[in-house]
């Protein structure tokens, strides 16, 4: 499949996912900024891959990465992200969401597993509540949070 083809909108994801669902496929959803993609990203994501037969990875948009992370983020525009990432093998779809957590996104998908860094806990899952009242399972997933996007952009302007 084209890199490119991948990336999905919400109405058209949601269609793939409903067959592949009649096909007895389990989906994992993983959600992030993913600006200045690192080791960390790949491993996380990789990890999240191995919860379901299908991972949807859900892309933070550009309206939402400034309210999160601050008027000079995200580097990399939304497009080029959600590009980047479904060209990782591991990635089955991903789409781009502008809302400013993924709880819309779980109850309009309901994935078997949510999936979440190792900076969080099954308890501190923003998400949490959500996805218990829909049934969906939390994984933790990745190795240790020793890599972030804001370290690598506080390096590179040092430099």
């Amino acid at each position: 499949m084209n890199t490119l083809q991948k990336v999905l909108d919400r109405e058209t994801l949601l269609s793939r996912l409903d067959a592949l669902r009649v096909a007895g496929r389990t989906v994992a959803l993983a959600n992030g900024l993913f600006d200045l993609l690192h080791v960390g990203h790949l491993r996380y994501l990789e990890a999240a891959r191995e919860e379901a037969d299908v991972l949807v990875v859900a892309v933070n948009s550009d309206r939402s990465a400034r309210e999160l992370k601050g008027p000079d983020r995200p580097v990399v525009p939304e497009l080029e992200r959600a590009e980047l990432l479904a060209g990782f093998a591991c990635v089955d779809f991903v789409m781009v969401f502008d809302e400013g957590s993924v709880e819309a996104l779980l109850h309009a998908l309901k994935p078997d597993v949510h999936c979440k860094g190792t900076d969080y806990t099954a308890e501190s899952v923003p998400e949490a509540a959500t996805a218990k009242e829909l049934g969906i399972r939390i994984a933790i997933v990745g190795d240790a949070k020793r890599h972030a996007t804001r370290d690598l952009i506080t390096r590179m302007r040092k430099k």
